[in-house]
């Protein structure tokens, strides 16, 4: 049996944006998309406020699932939802 982890992203109307094997892929993703303010871009994680990084978002991923990551910025606020697939 595999398991595969996917995430998808989800907009500021909370729409479906996208579906990705790649966490470096939705992380660039997030970015474009919530960058659209004059602070710039956080990562809200356990009531903090961080800037967004790879690396970080990785250790927030890492071993979890059906886990939500929200990105904002002044005008603007994505989610990243991991989960996963078995085969």
């Amino acid at each position: 049996m595999t398991k595969l982890n996917i995430y998808c992203l989800f907009d500021k109307k909370q729409a479906l944006y996208g579906v990705y094997s790649s966490i470096k892929s939705v992380h660039k993703d997030a970015l474009k998309l919530c960058n659209d303010g004059h602070r710039g871009v956080f990562i809200r994680y356990e009531e903090q406020s961080i800037k967004p990084d790879i690396k970080l978002l990785r250790n927030i991923f890492k071993g979890e699932f059906d886990i939500k990551v929200d990105y904002y910025s002044d005008n603007s606020k994505v989610t990243i939802l991991k989960t996963n697939i078995k085969d």
